[in-house]
């Protein structure tokens, strides 16, 4: 067992967890081990008030707007959205290389609780679509199931030979390739992050935000809030990042954030991009849509 398991290389355990024209969308310039606490805990934040904006400068004014509307898409998200299916696009820096574009079909359902009882897990299942690589690979992640592991399987050719196996999120294997475990994916865990960058930009005396109305992206009309921080710091993680926020469902379906360039007047590298396409909410996925056994799926054919 232990041979087949060290072959069965990069799996999706760190997805996440995501211009302004379609030309842009993927890269083109001229495209959380915890995640129920970090949740809970920007769930307390979204009650905060918005703090006073007298005072500000506009840059700031507008990070303290999209800071509010990032609050509200998570009060939203854990009051009425149980579900979503879409196609995730990602990339991704690992060290010193920005990956290529990853296509997968995505089923989640959010975590909910009632009177602190957990009555719905945080649930995913992923099916890589593209590149040619991971095609057909499979993976499963349950809340609470599996002793916390997840459950995954290669595609292709390699599928034929190698075993379906269970391995820990955040261990070598899984985390190979990724940034974030995979209990870190989805658009929940995607806002949470964005509201932690945003309320530790403020702190930058030099930070700048922007909004932007009426983009798109592919058939979606978007709202973007880009925020830029000039100053290299330890702890800031980007120099330009850029949300895009569903105008219809007020929710985020991109996010992508460039490191600090190397010239002036140009872009930085990409660091990490999500893009939730074709993003439908509260479709009704049932226990099957994450279960192993599932006979549309590939782990136990």
């Amino acid at each position: 067992m232990n041979t087949p398991r060290r072959q069965f290389l990069g799996l999706a355990g760190g997805l996440l967890a995501g211009g302004l024209s379609q030309s842009r969308l993927f890269g083109q310039d001229p495209q959380w081990t915890k995640p129920v606490h970090r949740v809970a805990n920007a769930a307390m934040s979204a009650q905060k008030a918005t703090p006073a904006i007298s005072g500000m400068s506009p840059a700031k004014a507008d990070l303290v707007r999209g800071l509010e509307m990032a609050r509200q898409s998570l009060s939203r998200s854990k009051t009425e959205v149980n579900d979503y299916t879409a196609i995730l696009v990602k990339r991704e820096r690992i060290g010193d290389t920005v990956g290529e574009h990853e296509y997968m079909s995505i089923k989640v359902r959010n975590h909910k609780e009632v009177g602190g009882r957990l009555v719905q897990p945080f649930s995913v299942y992923l099916m890589f679509l593209k590149p040619s690589s991971v095609k057909g690979r499979e993976v499963i992640y349950v809340e609470n199931q599996n002793n916390g592991n997840i459950v995954a399987h290669e595609g292709g050719f390699k599928g034929r030979f190698l075993p379906t196996v269970t391995i820990p999120p955040t261990g070598m294997l899984a985390m190979r390739g990724q940034r974030y475990p995979m209990t870190e994916i989805g658009v929940e865990n995607m806002i949470v992050k964005l509201i932690e960058r945003g309320e530790k930009a403020l702190n930058f005396e030099d930070v700048r935000a922007e909004f932007r109305k009426g983009a798109r992206l592919k058939d979606r009309a978007c709202t973007v809030l880009e925020l830029t921080q000039p100053t290299r710091r330890p702890d800031a993680e980007f120099h330009t990042a850029q949300v895009f926020m569903d105008d219809e469902l007020n929710m985020p379906i991109r996010y992508i954030a460039y490191d600090w360039p190397a010239s002036e007047g140009a872009r930085g590298e990409v660091i990490e991009e999500y893009n939730y396409l074709n993003l439908k909410v509260n479709v009704g996925l049932t226990d099957a849509d994450f279960d192993p056994y599932n006979k549309s799926y590939n782990f136990h054919s």
